[in-house]
Order: C-alpha cells, then structure tokens, then sequence
C-alpha cells in the first residue's frame, strides 16, 4: 500500500483527506506522523504560492509525493481578510476561537445583505522529478452574526452555505465534502489522480 504524505499538522484537514483517499488504497499519513517536521514558512501571498512552498519543501526533505493545501475565508467586507492569515487572524498561536471572534467583532455592523464571503483552497501536489500540480475549489456563502455547529474546524461555525441553509459546521462529513471548497479542490485532483501517481 502506498503512502500519500498529506503537508499539514491540522487534524481537521487530515481527517478530511483520510475521508476521501482510503478508498484509493492508500496509506494517509501527515506532518504529524514524522519526526520533527518543519514548520514551513507560508510567506506567499496568495493560496497557491503557499501551498506550492509547503508542498516542495516537505517533498524535498521527505523525498516523497506531497500534497499541500492552503485554505482559508475571504470575505468581501474585510476587503479579502482574513485570507492567507485565515490561520493566525487573531494571532500566531492559530486559535480558532479567537479568530473566529476577531471575525464577529470586525463584521458586528455590518448589515446582513452584505456579509457575503468564501471559503478558497488551493491544492500543491510536488512530486519528485515532476511539475508540482495546482488544483482549487471556492464555496460561496455569507458570515452569520454567531456560531452555530458543532462539526468541521476554524471557521466552519459561521459561514453559512446557502445551499443547505445551514452552516458549515452544521453539515455531516459527506455534505461538507459535497459543497466544501476543499471538497472541490480535491475532486479535481482525483480526476487526474492516475495520471499523477
């Protein structure tokens, strides 16, 4: 069984990326399976630039195919924030609480009409030997004024899909994977995937 190293030391996400690969017959395995993995440093400005650093810096050191992802919420109102900093918004310790509030407090006035914003992800997939490969998805909806939820990680309490009329965080794992901007941006990898390995 072949092992795909997932770039990201954030359970959510290997969780989701368990979901979707264990049928690929692959062993899933992440920076939080290795000794002493790097923190790479996300100093892109944009999700692709980033996820293609992390991705070739830990395929360089491991060796071995890497996917990489860089994601996070964009919302028009904050004029693209939190976007790159999704992570680190109310700070460098990565509190998703304390982000999530920074969020609230920016948008309390304003008015629901014009809350609207996305979840983006941007997929790296580095290779060695090979053109590291850039796949993305985006999920539109809006910014609630408070959590609601008890699935999904970060910001998935207040954004609110559309769709469902619910948000993120109300969502089962399947219809998160359905709508989600990472959801997406994986399905576009699995379709080239036998290409790819």
């Amino acid at each position: 069984m072949h092992k795909l190293l997932i770039a990201t030391a954030n359970e959510g996400k290997v969780k989701e990326f368990k979901r979707r690969f264990e049928s690929e017959n692959l062993t899933v395995i992440s920076l939080l399976d290795l000794d002493d993995a790097p923190d790479v440093a996300e100093t892109g400005s944009t999700f692709a630039e980033n996820a293609v650093l992390k991705a070739e810096a830990i395929m360089r050191l491991t060796n071995q195919p890497v996917i990489a992802d860089d994601s996070g919420l964009v919302v028009d109102a904050l004029d693209g924030d939190p976007g790159v900093y999704s992570a680190r918004y109310a700070g460098l310790e990565k509190d998703d609480e304390a982000n999530i509030d920074k969020v609230l407090n920016e948008m309390k006035d304003i008015p629901e009409g014009e809350r609207t914003a996305s979840f983006q992800c941007v997929l790296a997939v580095a290779i060695p030997g090979e053109q590291t490969e850039v796949f993305s998805g985006t999920c539109n909806g809006t910014i609630t004024f408070e959590r609601s939820g008890h699935f999904g990680f970060g910001y998935d309490p207040i954004f609110y899909v559309p769709s469902y009329r619910k948000t993120m965080a109300e969502l089962s794992p399947d219809e998160k994977n359905a709508v989600s901007h990472r959801g997406q941006a994986l399905d576009r990898l699995e379709e080239s995937f036998q290409e790819l390995f």
